[in-house]
């Protein structure tokens, strides 16, 4: 036994104890196995992100940050912007975006900003080209959640070049936010069916 605290367990053939920094290896095969939820998306710092065009279902790699609209790199039809920032990063990702910006504010811990980050998902999905949506966990960025005085998770904003033109408060339904981002953005565009 340790003194101020309990006694720490050796692993298997090590003849000792185990540093309390280093996992198990069980838990590294964990974490293999079930990955993170919060990791399905571009965790935050993450400098691009993988989407599926709507037209002609192609992977695309899309950076977090730049400008214009992106598009496939097979069809060179516009694809989905989801992207995720932090503090050091949301002046690139977001505040310099060219579309406007939907701005998901929420909490790790909270289990409505999980629903509403599946509402927002399928929201951008559905706006290809109209819209950016940018995500941002409050508990890793303090700054951001100071500088849009979030009080409550899930936030969003609708961003125009860095300035915020709208926002919302709790978990919407798909066609609540689609109003809200109807009278904000402008409307869903309309797919013509082939032909």
């Amino acid at each position: 036994m340790t003194a101020g605290g309990p006694p720490r367990r050796a692993s298997p053939g090590s003849g000792g104890a185990r540093p309390a920094d280093v996992a198990p290896p069980e838990l590294a095969l964990l974490a293999q196995v079930f990955p993170r939820m919060d990791a399905r998306i571009a965790p935050p710092g993450a400098r691009s992100g993988v989407v599926r065009c709507p037209r002609c279902r192609w992977r695309n790699r899309i950076p977090a940050a730049g400008s214009g609209v992106p598009v496939c790199g097979n069809c060179r039809h516009a694809v989905p912007w989801i992207a995720a920032a932090g503090d050091a990063d949301f002046a690139v990702v977001a505040d310099r975006a060219t579309l406007p910006v939907l701005v998901g504010l929420w909490a790790p811990w909270c289990g409505l900003s999980w629903a509403a980050r599946v509402v927002l998902e399928r929201a951008a999905l559905a706006r290809p080209g109209q819209v950016k949506l940018v995500e941002v966990d409050v508990a890793a960025a303090p700054r951001l959640a100071r500088r849009f005085a979030v009080r409550m998770v899930p936030t969003l904003l609708v961003l125009r070049r860095g300035r915020p033109v709208a926002r919302r408060h709790g978990l919407p339904t798909a066609a609540e936010l689609a109003t809200w981002l109807d009278a904000t953005v402008g409307p869903e565009p309309t797919v013509a069916s082939p032909s």
